[in-house]
């Protein structure tokens, strides 16, 4: 049965080919090219799988967990903007207590702050510039 539903599977996508090819406008392979990649971005699927700017999250995202499990974790400053104060702040990584989806956790004293990834501008360690946006 598998071996008939296979076969099957494959004439049925012959069919549709040798049959799209028939249809006036996308017999040319220029407007199906046009139609296809028009259905994938409208789906939102090449976004999800080529996404630009998703890259840099993830290498950020690595970035902060590298640091977070690094011996010299003090050494290590993070730089954010804060856009209600419109100014960069400055925490130290031995303050990160971990990560949660989009956003880092900071102990400062009693209390935990939130900071968005996207909002990080600049990872110093000694000093130097280790990751800049």
């Amino acid at each position: 049965w598998s071996l008939m539903v296979a076969v099957g599977m494959i004439f049925t996508w012959k069919g549709l080919w040798e049959g799209l090819y028939h249809i006036p406008y996308l017999g040319d392979p220029w407007v199906a090219l046009f139609v296809g990649l028009a259905m994938l971005t409208f789906s939102g699927l090449i976004f999800k799988e080529f996404d630009p700017l998703g890259g840099l999250e993830k290498s950020v995202n690595k970035n902060l967990k590298r640091i977070q499990h690094h011996p010299k974790k003090d050494e290590f400053r993070i730089k954010y903007y804060d856009k209600s104060r419109k100014k960069h702040f400055v925490l130290e990584a031995k303050d990160l207590l971990g990560m949660e989806q989009t956003s880092l956790v900071f102990r400062k004293g009693k209390d935990e702050i939130f900071i968005p990834v996207h909002r990080l501008t600049e990872v110093t360690y000694q000093g130097k510039t280790q990751w800049r946006l």
